[in-house]
């Protein structure tokens, strides 16, 4: 069975992603938040439902809604927020998230703009940001709190 990453595509999220995308999201955050004894299925959708900005949220697509990432501006300048990075649970470790996370890295290193972000304590996913570059920033019991530095585009070199 080949794990190689699907083609895929962002599309701009609208409204009528909002319901597909709590879905996703609880899906996708049950493995952690069972095992820190906190899933509450109503809660985990709730939540994307009062943060959702489908200005800042991108709808990964590979074919059809398989994920989304949400990267908006932070409240400390010259940073951005990545929030709601979710992929369905059945394309984890297939190198997708590997793939979407590189190109809003670009596109971060592009405007020279730090990215911060938190995953659950204890989550799979701290691996793959700090293989990006992440660094500790802080953490309590439930959270770990990350950030990267803003990295300036290596250019190619004059010839």
């Amino acid at each position: 069975m080949s794990t190689a990453a699907p083609a895929w595509t962002l599309r701009p999220a609208t409204a009528a992603d909002l319901e597909p995308l709590a879905e996703l999201r609880a899906a996708a955050m049950r493995p952690d938040l069972e095992r820190l004894g906190r899933y509450d299925g109503q809660r985990v959708r709730q939540r994307l439902r009062d943060a959702y900005r489908p200005e800042h949220t991108s709808v990964i697509d590979a074919p059809g809604l398989v994920g989304c990432l949400a990267l908006a501006p932070d409240e400390r300048p010259g940073t951005l927020l990545l929030e709601h990075f979710y992929l369905r649970p059945e394309l984890h470790g297939r190198g997708l998230g590997t793939a979407v996370l590189r190109a809003a890295l670009e596109r971060a290193d592009a405007a020279g703009l730090a990215v911060r972000l938190n995953v659950l304590n204890g989550s799979p996913a701290r691996r793959l940001y700090e293989r990006h570059g992440f660094a500790l920033e802080s953490e309590d019991p439930v959270d770990v709190f990350l950030h990267r530095p803003a990295r300036p585009l290596s250019g190619k070199a004059a010839s």
